[in-house]
């Protein structure tokens, strides 16, 4: 459903339509009278006399900004000034989104998902690719929510979590007694999802063997339980999530190439979060809504804090930025989020390390440059260290080199 901007909520934040539209957030702008029936509306201030507990209220403020969530029949009430409206548009986007869609405001995430949708409204076997933790099962659910089986169920398995020996049964089913401990029988993940969606996750880790009949399965659309004689039909959509590059993985010989071909009908690729700069303001906003309990103060980030979340290089992506928030929102000691609550050395407020290794030694004789250049090494890597509190990624990230270096320097430290 689209959101309603009213003019004067709108003349009295320029940018915010701009904002929800980087957002995805379908909405217009116009005048407003009463309409409790209506679509969501985003209401200034002033008129507060024809909103409904169903609509938001904005306004700008001197002081500290609020967020009072509706209540007693109030609807919920935002309010902030220049230095906190970069994320006050963010959480504003949030309020208003829909549910179950995700908090992106990054142009290229828009784009990707405005793609997602468009290829949800087909049947096609979708591949989902991206690092771990940057969203890949909430593009997935996404891609199910928009298609036409949206009202089956969406079914998620991660390959990687269960033994070889397990994922047949529970991919396909089993029969009574077909194996030791098999009870009774079992349908198995695709018959679970018959009607909607299976979402394999980490597709990758399926042995080859298990690669073999779930090719099989694809394309004819039947699956055969453990122990059985008789393959049983079914109607699922396959949505296949990968960390690696399966491409890769298919030259180096540990995954089928027509079960690859099989599955990247529409590969959708995720960025890391350290590329989506606007979506860690949007995930960030949608984070602190859900971590805040209804009748607890919302505790907003300082405009520092919110640029160091933006500047961070999240090697964990989505799930570092969780951890993070939920450690700041139990640390804190303000009523705000600051810089020193979010518990990392902020890239932007990183002072350049400077070394100064002596040409001479006490005698007068001069050091080989070699030597020189190996001290100078060992001393910067020691800094960026102690800098990054000795977590290796962003040491590396400040030192400009691949933490596979990084790991060799460190071996030649301690060899030296």
């Amino acid at each position: 459903m689209a959101i309603i901007v009213s003019a004067t909520a709108a003349d009295a934040m320029p940018t915010l339509s701009a904002w929800l539209a980087g957002a995805g957030v379908a909405h217009g702008v116009h005048a407003v009278g009463v309409n409790p029936r209506g679509p969501r509306r985003v209401l200034h201030e002033s008129e507060m006399a024809i909103a409904t507990v169903r609509d938001l209220i904005v306004g700008t403020t001197d002081g500290e900004p609020v967020f009072t969530r509706s209540a007693n029949g109030q609807p919920d009430h935002i309010a902030f000034g220049f230095r906190d409206m970069a994320f006050g548009h963010a959480l504003i986007a949030e309020l208003v989104r829909s549910a179950g869609e995700p908090a992106l405001g990054e142009p290229a995430t828009q784009r990707l998902y405005a793609l997602a949708a468009r290829v949800a409204a087909s049947d096609a076997t979708v591949l989902v690719l991206g690092d771990t933790g940057t969203g890949k099962e909430g593009l997935s659910r996404m891609i199910h929510a928009r298609s036409a089986r949206a009202e089956g169920p969406f079914v998620a398995i991660n390959c990687a979590a269960l033994p070889d020996t397990m994922l047949e049964a529970m991919l396909f089913g089993h029969v009574k007694g077909s194996f030791t401990g098999a009870g009774t029988a079992a349908d198995g993940l695709f018959r679970a999802a018959e009607g909607g969606t299976l979402m394999l996750d980490e597709i990758a880790e399926l042995p080859l063997p298990l690669q073999a009949k779930l090719l099989r399965a694809l394309q004819e659309r039947e699956v055969l339980p453990v122990g059985a004689t008789q393959a049983v039909p079914v109607d699922v959509r396959i949505v296949a999530a990968c960390n690696r590059d399966l491409a890769a993985e298919v030259a180096a010989g540990r995954f089928r190439a027509d079960l690859y071909w099989r599955l990247n009908v529409v590969a959708l690729e995720l960025e890391p979060l350290a590329e989506r700069r606007q979506d860690v303001r949007a995930i960030a906003a949608s984070m602190l809504l859900r971590h805040t309990a209804n009748g607890q103060p919302f505790a907003w980030p300082t405009a520092d804090a919110l640029a160091a979340l933006m500047a961070h290089d999240w090697p964990g992506n989505a799930r570092e930025l969780d951890n993070v928030l939920q450690r700041a929102l139990l640390l804190r000691e303000g009523d705000r989020i600051e810089v020193d609550d979010l518990g990392f050395v902020p890239a932007a407020a990183s002072a350049p390390i400077k070394t100064a290794p002596a040409l001479a030694t006490t005698d007068g004789a001069i050091t080989p440059l070699f030597e020189v250049q190996r001290t100078s090494a060992h001393e910067v890597i020691r800094a960026a260290l102690e800098a990054t509190g000795g977590h290796r990624a962003r040491a590396a990230a400040r030192l400009g080199i691949s933490e596979r270096t990084l790991r060799y320097r460190l071996a030649e430290l301690r060899a030296a």
